[in-house]
């Protein structure tokens, strides 16, 4: 099975998890010398810590290491004007990109800040601010309580089919709502989706990097996915759309439902053909006590062509709130 982190093209991002307290999360962009990221770089995670002088960032007190990913960590803060503790989710571009292309990078950063600052939904995590300070870049967004779905992926950890899919119609209106302001997420995967499961609730995080599909501005940039949740179109440099997301969804409820990806394999390059040439198997080929409904729904999900999947995530929501009511 693959595994890890993907570079291929137009925007840099990683997600990390941070705890489960309600508090604010700062994503923050340094600023500096660098270099473009090699594609040997692609597999395993590197540090990424801001420099241990700072102590500040605007009003956020800085405290210990909480999380890193490939090219991000996460700090412990405090809002000093309020108390409140927050998370600081960072990036640093300057290890990324130099020159001119740091600058468009920086430029496209704050541009996509205020384009996820836009969306207000209950199943987004909010944006509430971005800013720069001492030479960084950062976003002001909110941390929700629960923990996201990577530990539900395998047993013991799945969950029950009609809970998966109640998580599913909440993820699908979410990115309804970010389709319609133009707005595609373009890495649906489990760390992005955070659950809380007192309240069952769902929220879809890292809308800071999506790009507007209205926006089409950049010459230059790199995007970090992971390839077992992308669309064949996102793998072969076709621009993503609404349709992308939901296919990514799609991969998501088959590996919450079943425990495993609906495509895995040895190597990259055979795992990229996989996705882009072989049709994902039937999910009751997996798990046979799955209706032939919902096999029907994953399948319309994991198509090859964008245009036989769903053309709108309210109508997948309501297909999967269907189906789950009758599997209790």
């Amino acid at each position: 099975m693959m595994g890890g982190e993907f570079l291929t093209h137009w925007a840099a991002w990683a997600a990390v998890g941070v705890g489960a307290a309600a508090s604010i999360a700062i994503l923050f962009v340094r600023f500096g010398r660098g270099k473009h990221r090699r594609a040997s770089d692609e597999a395993g995670d590197r540090p990424n810590t801001p420099p241990g002088t700072l102590r500040t960032l605007g009003r956020y007190e800085v405290g210990r290491a909480i999380g890193r990913g490939a090219m991000s960590s996460v700090l412990l803060g405090r809002d000093s004007a309020s108390g409140r503790a927050v998370a600081l989710k960072t990036l640093a571009l300057g290890d990324e990109f130099d020159g001119e292309a740091l600058a468009e990078a920086r430029r496209r950063f704050l541009r996509e800040a205020g384009t996820a600052a836009r969306l207000r939904h209950e199943g987004i995590a909010q944006v509430f601010e971005a800013g720069e300070d001492q030479g960084l870049a950062y976003i002001a967004m909110e941390h929700v309580h629960g923990h996201d779905l990577r530990r539900c992926t395998q047993p013991p950890g799945l969950l029950p089919p009609a809970l998966v899919l109640r998580i599913g119609a909440q993820v699908a209106e979410a990115l309804a709502h970010a389709h319609r302001q133009g707005v595609v997420h373009r890495d649906i995967k489990p760390a992005n989706v955070m659950f809380d499961p007192t309240t069952g609730t769902a929220k879809v995080t890292d809308f800071g990097i999506a790009r507007a599909t209205d926006v089409g501005r950049t010459r230059t940039g790199l995007l970090l996915g992971t390839p077992a949740y992308m669309a064949p179109e996102q793998l072969t440099g076709q621009p993503a759309d609404a349709r992308s997301d939901l296919y990514s969804l799609g991969v998501v409820l088959f590996q919450l439902l079943c425990g495993r990806l609906p495509h895995e394999a040895e190597s990259m390059a055979a795992l990229l053909g996989q996705i882009a040439h072989q049709r994902a198997p039937d999910i009751r080929s997996v798990c046979p006590q799955l209706p032939e409904e919902l096999a029907l729904c994953v399948a319309a999900m994991l198509s090859k062509r964008p245009d036989a999947r769903p053309a709108d995530g309210r109508q997948l929501a309501h297909e999967l709130r269907t189906i789950a009511a009758r599997l209790d």
